[in-house]
């Protein structure tokens, strides 16, 4: 069946489907593996020590494919500097990028003129309006269920993605709960041009930097062990319910100030549950549709079962 949207002929790719930026997981043998599968892979530029680590990365994915990718940056990481990071992927003539977490207007203008699309994640309708008048290329519509930051509003993707669509004439991704064939179909229907998937692509072979454990919790979970963090200091984010989400809801309960709360929700307490699987001393980002998620599959295999549950659902529409 014919897989073409404005998302996949703006992205050049085959399925319209586009792999999230994972903190300290998206790196290159997952991202090439999403777009040798057909969809939009990514690597996390902040994620890196640095520029340089960046353009090996960067390096690696096109050692491993020939297709497009991008690269995600999430500029919100309290004020961490990343104009060097946006020079390297200007350098190595990146052709997709995504923005997630910060206003991106500064690296709109440090694009002007460069050919390069440009992706930003949403939780509003307001500020998809925004992002289409400085100049977004697509927005990636968040809902209340999904894994990471969210937005403020506890709007779900199914009342969210409709009403973006309505608010913008640019391409919408939908994000948020979406896992499987089915959800593809729902996004689609929405008026979406296509999906994003975060949680989804943590529990795959290739996500190799993503522990073991971290892996099976996902399995073995359902929709309702998540829990919501960081709400009292304006960053909501969906996390595995754990006794460390558990100890940072307390403080947060309490009042605690950010510097209190910092140690709790920091990158390294993030790493020691994802890269070491230490569930007791760190938190893993998780979405509700952790609550679908049964097996670790390759890429390949996911985008095969996709694509085929979907296609059986349009046929079914036909008749």
């Amino acid at each position: 069946m014919n897989w073409e949207t404005k998302v996949t002929k703006m992205l050049n790719i085959q399925y319209p489907i586009i792999q999230g930026g994972l903190a300290y997981l998206a790196y290159a043998d997952l991202a090439a593996a999403v777009s040798n599968a057909g969809g939009l892979g990514q690597i996390t530029a902040m994620s890196m020590s640095s520029p340089e680590e960046l353009v090996e990365e960067i390096h690696k994915v096109r050692a491993l494919t020939n297709r497009p990718f991008g690269v995600n940056f999430a500029i919100g990481q309290h004020g961490r500097p990343y104009e060097h990071f946006l020079d390297a992927a200007i350098q190595e003539k990146i052709p997709v990028i995504s923005i997630t977490g910060g206003n991106p207007t500064p690296i709109f203008e440090k694009l002007d003129g460069i050919d390069m699309k440009k992706l930003v994640l949403v939780a509003s309708k307001r500020q998809a309006i925004k992002a289409e008048a400085i100049g977004a290329d697509a927005v990636m519509v968040v809902g209340h269920e999904g894994g990471g930051h969210l937005g403020k509003e506890d709007i779900g993707t199914m009342v969210l993605v409709p009403q973006v669509v309505d608010a913008v004439t640019i391409p919408v991704i939908a994000s948020g709960g979406i896992g499987d064939g089915r959800g593809l179909m729902a996004a689609l229907s929405l008026g979406a041009e296509g999906i994003e998937m975060g949680t989804r692509f943590i529990a795959t072979k290739e996500c190799v930097h993503a522990h073991p454990s971290y892996k099976q919790a996902l399995i073995e979970g359902q929709e309702n062990d998540t829990v919501v963090i960081k709400r009292t200091i304006g960053a909501p984010a969906r996390v595995i319910q754990n006794e460390w989400s558990d100890k940072i809801l307390q403080l947060e309960e309490s009042k605690a100030t950010f510097s209190r709360l910092k140690e709790y929700i920091s990158g390294e307490a993030n790493k020691r549950y994802i890269y070491d699987g230490n569930s007791s001393e760190g938190f893993a980002w998780a979405g509700q549709v952790m609550g679908l998620i049964g097996e670790v599959p390759t890429v390949n295999e996911l985008f095969k079962k996709m694509i085929l549950d979907a296609e059986d659902i349009r046929q079914q529409w036909g008749k």
